[in-house]
């Protein structure tokens, strides 16, 4: 077949055989091949107007290259191409999809978020191996009840649409684990919820929720649950006995009272700013025993309770904007990295010494309980709570930590007998800090480097550099993968190297408060394997305060989101 027939036949800019006209900007043949040949196919942003026919009929089509009797390869046979499974074509201006769609009944992944969609074609219900369907940054004011047959699905993100209702039929989804339904317009959440088993991530925010149905509490696999800005007056007082929820959100509502939490065990996230609370008890408090980070910020509380002190899992706890007059000098005795008491008139603590920031903050409400003549001990109530580290040697985190802790005892040398109660226990880190000892140097020390020859500590698991003058991370540190901890805050680092940093594949805990950096690099969002990134109290714009208060896992998603493509 001639060069001049070949192009009259086939638009060579297309690598399809084109039917009629083309609407919108063509697929390369390229593109085509490649994806029958991995099952993946990604036109995101291309400024389609519809999907090319050719992409519904990849795997139904005689490709152009076998009509032109190429010779094939046996790596390129088409006959034996890949279904696809992953198709991507968000950030387009699609209005509708076809029902084409059927054909394609592999698929595992389809995005079509950041589109102009107003409905979908009920062709959907066809697809049934779908386990992720990205429908966000639409205009969907309503979702097909054949939406309801995925019953593979285990991911479905609907945020930022026009939606009002959900379809009957919705608790069909049996595998359903994340569902994001935020920034639409629903008035209600249908109780058949309840009904979604497998559900462990559920997003309501940003809706106009005036109540959550009591049935909600039966989600007993939900971890994550978010209700921030919506209208909401009361929660139903069951939501606190979730046995397996680690994060609830209600940022933003109009409450006034709060549930007590008899069975959340492994809540590690309550965020409950901007709402109308007055009162916080130790009805409240008492079992939140795995508690790191408590949001009051922009409420009504006048008080804290003394039973804050119990909460010694709490490592952020954010008071600020509220009417606060005197805190509890107990609460000095928490292992805090981060309190926020701006915006309350405290009467009992110098501005000064807030401005200092937690740890002096801490520091001072520790030396009141010493003015008050009682001892640290006996300032913390006497409950069920109370840890082995109140008393002189913490022998449980000796035996499973392999950590010899005594700090913070402001003593001038280490006790034999603290020694001696290691026994046999291997020790892998000790913890000396904020004591007054003359033989081992402080904390506070001028360091701006580290010799290479560190690099030797093989089983070097845990680094406090923190009140230095260091101005990068040390290099050495990233030749050391027994690494499991990095405390390197309130030094004047101005820099870290994620694509190093991501070899370190035991490090679990950075902190990098109270630095110079400027920014985040995005590539560190790919060191999947910390569990803990403090990034406070550095002079950065992004991620901004209100990500940084979701926590570490939030902060490295936000982080990869925005890495460029």
């Amino acid at each position: 077949m001639s060069r001049q027939l070949r192009t009259s036949r086939f638009d060579p800019r297309a690598g399809f055989h084109t039917e009629g006209k083309d609407s919108g900007p063509s697929v390369p043949q390229g593109l085509l091949k490649a994806a029958r040949s991995s099952g993946q196919l990604n036109l995101a942003g291309r400024n389609l107007g519809e999907v090319p026919q050719c992409v519904w009929r990849i795997n139904v089509d005689i490709p152009e290259e076998a009509n032109q009797n190429l010779s094939f390869s046996s790596t390129e046979r088409w006959w034996e191409q890949t279904d696809l499974t992953k198709l991507i074509i968000s950030s387009n201006k699609l209005q509708s999809l076809s029902d084409d769609l059927r054909l394609l009944p592999a698929l595992t992944v389809l995005d079509i978020h950041d589109n102009q969609l107003t409905s979908l074609p009920s062709a959907i219900r066809e697809l049934d191996n779908l386990q992720k369907l990205n429908i966000s940054h639409n205009k969907l004011k309503m979702l097909p009840e054949e939406i309801t047959s995925l019953k593979n699905l285990k991911a479905l993100h609907l945020q930022h649409n026009e939606l009002t209702c959900i379809p009957e039929g919705f608790e069909h989804l049996s595998s359903l684990e994340d569902l994001d339904l935020s920034n639409n317009r629903l008035a209600t959440v249908p109780a058949g919820f309840a009904l979604l088993s497998s559900l462990l991530r559920l997003n309501l925010s940003s809706n106009q929720l005036k109540s959550l149905p009591p049935e909600i509490s039966r989600m007993k696999r939900l971890k994550h649950l978010d209700c921030d800005s919506n209208l909401l007056e009361t929660v139903p007082p069951d939501v606190g006995s979730m046995e397996s929820l680690e994060l609830l959100s209600l940022r933003r509502n109009k409450l006034r009272v709060l549930p007590e939490f008899p069975s959340s065990r492994h809540l590690k996230e309550l965020y409950l700013g901007e709402n109308q609370i007055e009162m916080l008890g130790a009805e409240h408090l008492q079992h939140l025993q795995a508690i790191l980070v408590l949001d009051l910020r922009g409420n009504k509380l006048r008080s804290v309770p003394e039973e804050m002190a119990l909460l010694q899992s709490l490592e952020r706890l954010d008071l600020s904007n509220n009417d606060i007059s005197s805190l509890p000098c107990s609460l000095g005795n928490l292992h805090l990295k981060f309190l926020a008491l701006e915006g309350n008139p405290l009467r009992t603590i110098r501005r000064e010494i807030i401005a200092k920031g937690t740890q002096e903050v801490l520091k001072y409400l520790r030396s009141k309980i010493k003015d008050d003549g009682t001892s640290q001990n006996d300032s913390v109530p006497k409950t069920a709570m109370t840890l082995p580290s109140e008393s002189r040697v913490n022998v449980h985190a000796i035996v499973t930590l392999k950590l010899l802790d005594y700090s913070d005892k402001q003593a001038t040398l280490i006790p034999d007998d603290i020694f001696d109660a290691t026994k046999s226990n291997i020790i892998t880190s000790v913890n000396f800090s904020k004591n007054q000892l003359c033989e081992i140097p402080k904390r506070n020390n001028f360091l701006s480097s580290l010799p290479e020859e560190m690099s030797s500590l093989t089983k070097l698991q845990s680094i406090n550099l923190s009140f230095n003058r260091f101005k990068v991370l040390p290099t050495v540190l990233y030749h050391i993968p027994t690494l499991e901890a990095v405390l390197i805050s309130n030094n004047q680092v101005g820099s870290v190297d994620p694509q190093k940093m991501k070899l370190m594949e035991n490090l679990s805990t950075l902190d990098l408060q109270n630095n110079d950096l400027l920014q985040i690099p995005p590539e560190l969002g790919n060191c999947v394997q910390l569990r803990s990134l403090l990034l406070d109290g550095n002079p950065f714009r992004v991620p901004r305060a209100a990500i940084l208060m979701k926590g570490t896992a939030a902060v490295l998603e936000y982080l990869r989101d925005r890495i460029p493509a």
